[in-house]
């Protein structure tokens, strides 16, 4: 499957071209940010290319409903056979407090 700014490839979507998955844009759509500080965090993207990642998103509500909860799935998955390491979670987590507690630009 191929459209103007989304592919399949390795059973993900992706955007065109990119090492950026749909799930990234669409978690973050999901959760309010909006296209352009998501193009921020994903600077190999152009603008263009996360509004054609979110207009996939809104144009097939029921095959996205489906295709995250099987990306959830394979990440649940994923977990349980190869479990991250107590000091990596340990860092992500105080990285994460650090970031909280810092004052937003």
């Amino acid at each position: 499957m191929t459209v103007e700014h989304i592919e399949e490839r390795n059973g993900g979507l992706y955007v065109k071209g990119k090492r950026v998955s749909l799930d990234s844009i669409v978690y973050a759509f999901q959760n309010g940010e909006s296209p352009e500080s998501i193009r921020e965090a994903f600077p190999v993207l152009t603008l263009a290319d996360v509004y054609g990642a979110i207009s996939y998103y809104l144009d097939h509500p029921d095959e996205m409903k489906a295709y995250l909860e099987r990306q959830q799935q394979r990440w649940q998955e994923l977990q349980a056979t190869h479990p991250m390491p107590e000091s990596f979670l340990k860092r992500l987590e105080d990285h994460r407090k650090s970031l909280a507690a810092s004052p937003s630009t």
